[in-house]
């Protein structure tokens, strides 16, 4: 397969929206929902939505797209609902209401990515270090959105969000309609037995408990870092600029990707994530208020997010080739970043209340230096290169 066969443009453009308006929603939700009336037990529980349907909405979306003649009609049902499912938030809601359409807009949501990730490896094939090169335009769209909307935020109220968000989810349904599966998504693989036998090997095991562990020390940065941040006295542009730190140096890393990993392996490079992860943590709940310091935690994203999730693409793709990749990709995102993210919501909302966010971020550090260890000392076999 040669570089000109890769729609790059096309497969860029979903990438863009999706995560525009997930930098909209990681750092604004919670403050839009703040201002929409509900206290901080609420607001760990309605953001805990986003990853507890992430834990069924990507296995049983992946299901119906393995068993489909036509599987990409999935991913644009998916968009579908999540853009329609997000026309409620545009009006005031109570408790009950913001609930319910939480669950709905957040299952939609968490259900076209991971096959948006298994469309993407299909039109690389052996290729895959190019993942970095047309992922990094999600980065893109990320800081671009999380910038801009902070400093609009300085100016209008917080409540206006779900109308800023809305031209985000209509050009992620209208991407959907120019993307389809490349040819390595109908090569032949093992079958539902091979799959099977693949999830009991020891290194994919530990890889799953390794990705479970590094997303639960992620939960209070994505469910209170704005409302950590506020509380220490930073406005509302500058919540904006501490996010797009991080991304404008995760986008840095995904345009080098092809060059790390030519020269590192993915268990070592997902090392090293797991440990400036923990690093980073534990400067958030120690030193707060140190600017430099805390720029300096934030810049290490490029690390512990950015380099994380492009060698787990690449263990993935590894672990799990042709067809098979995509029931992966389910298994990924519902028991990894789903379950991982609901017990690190969960945790997060559980620890705040000691000393306003500082125990929960030394306990984000302890489980990220846990990942690591088992990264180390059990990820060993059939890594990639």
């Amino acid at each position: 397969m040669t570089s000109e066969t890769i729609p790059a443009r096309r497969l860029a453009s979903f990438y863009f929206a999706y995560y525009a308006a997930l930098g909209a929603f990681s750092p604004y939700w919670s403050l839009f929902l703040k201002a929409r009336g509900q206290d901080v037990a609420a607001i760990s529980l309605l953001m805990s939505l986003w990853y507890g349907t992430r834990i069924v909405a990507p296995s049983s979306w992946s299901w119906l797209a393995a068993r489909s003649s036509a599987p990409v009609r999935w991913l644009r049902i998916g968009c579908a609902i999540a853009l329609a499912s997000f026309l409620p938030f545009l009006w005031p809601l109570d408790f009950g209401g913001l609930l319910v359409a939480m669950v709905v807009f957040c299952f939609a949501w968490n259900a076209v990515m991971p096959q948006f990730e298994a469309l993407t490896l299909s039109h690389l094939g052996a290729r895959s270090e190019r993942y970095g090169s047309i992922r990094v335009w999600g980065s893109i769209g990320f800081i671009a959105v999380v910038a801009g909307f902070g400093v609009a935020f300085d100016h209008i109220p917080v409540t206006c969000l779900p109308w800023l968000m809305l031209p985000l989810f209509v050009g992620l349904l209208a991407s959907s309609f120019t993307n389809d599966y490349g040819p390595t998504a109908i090569a032949v693989t093992e079958g539902e037995h091979g799959f099977r036998e693949r999830l009991k090997r020891p290194e994919v095991l530990a890889f799953f408990a390794v990705t479970l562990l590094a997303q639960m020390s992620f939960g209070p940065y994505y469910t209170f870092f704005s409302i950590y941040l506020e509380q220490h006295g930073y406005r509302p542009s500058s919540l904006g600029a501490y996010w797009a730190i991080g991304v404008a140096v995760e986008i840095a890393l995904f345009f080098a990707s092809a060059r790390i990993f030519g020269r590192w392996d993915a268990r070592t490079v997902l090392l090293v994530a797991l440990v400036s992860a923990a690093a980073r943590w534990c400067v958030t709940a120690l030193l707060p208020e140190c600017v430099p310091l805390m720029v300096l935690a934030q810049a290490t994203h490029a690390l512990n997010f950015a380099a994380l999730f492009a060698s787990c693409m690449q263990l993935l793709a590894a672990y799990f080739p042709g067809r098979m990749n995509g029931h992966a990709q389910g298994v990924f995102y519902g028991f990894s970043s789903g379950g991982g993210g609901v017990i690190g919501a969960w945790l997060a909302g559980a620890l705040w209340h000691i000393d306003g966010g500082r125990t929960a971020f030394l306990a984000a550090g302890g489980i990220a230096a846990l990942a690591a260890l088992i990264c180390a000392f059990a990820l060993r076999a059939r890594t990639v290169r």
